[in-house]
Formats: C-alpha cells, sequence, structure tokens
C-alpha cells in the first residue's frame, strides 16, 4: 500500500489529507444505474384512466337533503365524536335515519308513488368538516342509504381562481 507525500514547509514531507471522490462518484453513478433500471420493473401499477377534475357549481333543489358534518368542538383526534345536521338541526343516528325515511316517503307520494313515470328521487349533500374523523362521514352515507337514498354527494369549496365548467 502506497501512501501519497508530498513538499511540506521547510522541505520536509507531509501526508497528504485530500481524499480521493473518483471512487465515489463510480459507485454513486453504478447505483443510479441500478435504480434507474430497477424501479419500473419494481413498480407494477394497473392501468386505470381517472377522472379529470373540475369544479362544477352545485345545482340545489329544494327536495335535496342537506347534512352537514362535524367533529364535536374541543375534540380531535381518532375518538372525537362528532355532530350531525339535517339542514341546521342537530340529530342523532336514530333520528337521521326517521328524518331521511320519512322525507323519502313524503316526496315518492308528492310525485305519484313509485311506480310514477319520471319519477326523481332527492339527493343527499354531504358538507363535511375537514377535521371530521371518516368514520363520521361514512356512518352518515351509510344511514342515509339504509334509509333508501341512493345518490349522495359532497360539497365542496373549490380554490380561488380555480376554474368552473359551464354547463
Amino acid at each position: 500500500m502506497a501512501m501519497n507525500v508530498g513538499p511540506g514547509d521547510g522541505g520536509a514531507e507531509k501526508p497528504l489529507s485530500d481524499i480521493n471522490t473518483t471512487p465515489l462518484v463510480d459507485v454513486m453513478l453504478v447505483l443510479l444505474i441500478i435504480f434507474l433500471i430497477a424501479i419500473p420493473v419494481v413498480v407494477q401499477t394497473v392501468d386505470v384512466q381517472l377522472p379529470d377534475v373540475v369544479f362544477e357549481p352545485t345545482e340545489t333543489k329544494p327536495e335535496n337533503v342537506s347534512l352537514s358534518i362535524r367533529p364535536t368542538p374541543g375534540q380531535t383526534g381518532a375518538n372525537a365524536t362528532c355532530e350531525v345536521y339535517w339542514n341546521q338541526t342537530p340529530v342523532n343516528a336514530e333520528q337521521l335515519v326517521e328524518r331521511a325515511v320519512d322525507k323519502l316517503e313524503t316526496e315518492i307520494a308528492r310525485q305519484g308513488g313509485p311506480e310514477a313515470p319520471g319519477l326523481e328521487l332527492p339527493e343527499v349533500h354531504i358538507r363535511g368538516d375537514v377535521n371530521t374523523p371518516y368514520r363520521c362521514i361514512g356512518g352518515a352515507i351509510y344511514q342515509m342509504q339504509r334509509a333508501g337514498f341512493a345518490r349522495v354527494g359532497f360539497i365542496s369549496e373549490p380554490p380561488a381562481g380555480s376554474a368552473l365548467r359551464a354547463r
């Protein structure tokens, strides 16, 4: 093994303290090439065409149900309880199902019964607070579907400056 020495002060030779980086760069380039080749082989995906997301204004109809869901004030995290509001009236799970069944029956009767031509069932529009646990939103969806509502949508606020699609 050889040691590199260079001229020192006063003619005495001292070892050089510079690190030879050429082998380090070589190793890094080899690793880069390996990763560039290996990553496409490792990542296996199913080809799925995702929908284009464009904010569309919601058409509010009087027969639609508006639910607002938020965590109970002062509670955070996975153990937080939630509050569900039918329009602006707080409801629990049983009241939610009762009101939903009554609303659906009333709307079907108003349109001429379940066999009426052109029957248009109301929709559920959910406004969920960003901090609401998923189980609260999922529970409200489940209760509304259990009552017979087939269409459930989420109301959101588009970011400032985003484009709206005209119909």
